[in-house]
């Protein structure tokens, strides 16, 4: 896990730094963020807390697509979620929840997250 400077617009890593559909976790602000490469090049970051479990392990997620939207799968208990919204799109049975997705770019190959404005988590 990297560890970052508490600065919005934060460079995690580089491009390089990630696998295609594999995820990596960064450490924000004392939050855990779980970042993705897909095949088409863009790049997503959601939290790494599973909603469901409480566990920090969205970065390990099952990566793939429901119709055109990116998703990633729970490594626990397979809820799938939109790697866009952070909206669940399986709840295999439970409550609704959702990932927070923080806004990401990628400049001159190095990767930058920063916190949406108001969420002080």
């Amino acid at each position: 896990m990297s560890v970052v400077s508490a600065a919005p617009g934060v460079r995690v890593c580089t491009i390089d730094d990630l696998e295609v559909e594999r995820g990596r976790a960064a450490l924000i602000d004392g939050e855990q963020v779980a970042l993705f490469l897909l095949a088409d090049g863009s790049v997503h970051a959601v939290d790494n807390l599973d909603p469901y479990s409480g566990a920090q392990v969205m970065s390990r997620g099952i990566v793939g697509s429901r119709g055109d939207a990116p998703t990633v799968a729970s490594p626990l208990h397979k809820q799938v979620f939109d790697l866009r919204t952070g909206i669940c799109l399986e709840t295999q049975g439970r409550p609704d929840a959702a990932l927070r997705v923080w806004p990401v770019s990628v400049v001159d190959r190095a990767v930058h997250v920063r916190r949406v404005r108001g969420e002080d988590a």
